[in-house]
């Protein structure tokens, strides 16, 4: 009886899981990519290597990449700073480290949440 209970739970995150939308794959990305522009898979596959190993690149640099129409690529500092730990409430220090974070541009955001309203 201890199995079906444990087994409960799994079932209602599946039944969550199949309920939302799931992105594209790579290889979806690919073929769709692929058909729209009349270019054989294997071509694609080499352009998008290309381009997100130029991204990764021109990422390390002080400007960044800029994916046009999509967004900016950058590395930002994180300062160093005290925390608490939430168990014991004694002060932690964390060090500072770079962080990669990807900036949205505002034409996309109006293009996939619809424009603000004033």
């Amino acid at each position: 009886m201890a199995k079906k209970e444990a087994s409960a739970p799994k079932k209602e995150v599946k039944e969550k899981e199949a309920a939302a939308p799931k992105s594209l794959t790579k290889n979806q990305l690919i073929t769709l990519l692929a058909e729209k522009s009349d270019l054989p898979k294997k071509k694609v596959a080499e352009l998008l290597t290309i381009l997100l190993e130029t991204a990764y690149k021109e990422a390390k640099k002080a400007n960044g990449f800029v994916f046009p129409g999509l967004g900016k690529l950058v590395i930002s500092k994180r300062a160093a700073r005290t925390i608490k730990n939430p168990q014991t409430q004694e002060p932690m220090k964390v060090p500072a480290k770079k962080v990669l974070k990807f900036r949205i541009l505002k034409a996309a955001k109006d293009a996939v949440l619809g424009a603000a309203k004033k």
